[in-house]
């Protein structure tokens, strides 16, 4: 099953509204909204009943849509995204332009491209990075299923995504980070 260009099209318009959204990301389900405004991301914080120190991943399509987010794009962090097998985020400094309870307190963002359709296509349509965050809420486990997610999560958003409610998550993203003298740390495999 895929949406229609209509329904993609009042997604982004719910996502530029401040709306809070549960979609299928290219890993498991996310809870979602627009990076760059920080009223909508503090409605996440609060669905996940999670503190604002912690940071969230962005979600974005491509590295041109990278370049405007993050000025300094490590040659490493290229080279990852290039050879990458599995979905992979990465860590980068300094970002500009995100709403400033998304970046961490070290000035540093989690960012993956995307690799399923839907979540291409929806960002495409919305023009901005898009807040991806698992569908739990803060501490729990993380869904493997649109069955394993809360009511209370269920009840918090203001959009369901009629997609995918079948699949089966099989992991969350790989997560690098770039160390100052180029080394690549991994996060999480």
């Amino acid at each position: 099953m895929t949406l229609k260009p209509f329904e993609i099209s009042h997604i982004s318009e719910l996502l530029s509204q401040q709306k809070v959204i549960l979609y299928p990301t290219d890993t498991v389900w996310g809870i979602g909204c627009d990076a760059t405004d920080a009223d909508a991301v503090a409605k996440v914080y609060s669905i996940k009943n999670r503190e604002e120190s912690k940071s969230l991943i962005i979600l974005i399509d491509s590295l041109e849509m990278l370049s405007k987010y993050i000025k300094d794009i490590p040659k490493k962090a290229l080279e990852e995204l290039k050879r990458a097998t599995k979905p992979t985020t990465i860590i980068y400094k300094n970002p500009i332009g995100l709403a400033s309870n998304c970046v961490a307190t070290d000035n540093t963002i989690a960012i993956r491209i995307v690799q399923n359709d839907f979540c291409i296509q929806l960002i495409k349509e919305f023009g901005k990075p898009i807040v991806s965050t698992s569908a739990n809420i803060s501490g729990e486990p993380t869904p493997k299923s649109f069955s394993e997610i809360s009511t209370s999560i269920l009840n918090s958003v203001d959009y369901i995504v009629n997609l995918q409610q079948e699949k089966i998550a099989t992991a969350s993203s790989r997560i690098l980070r770039i160390t100052d003298d180029n080394q690549v740390e991994v996060i999480r495999e």
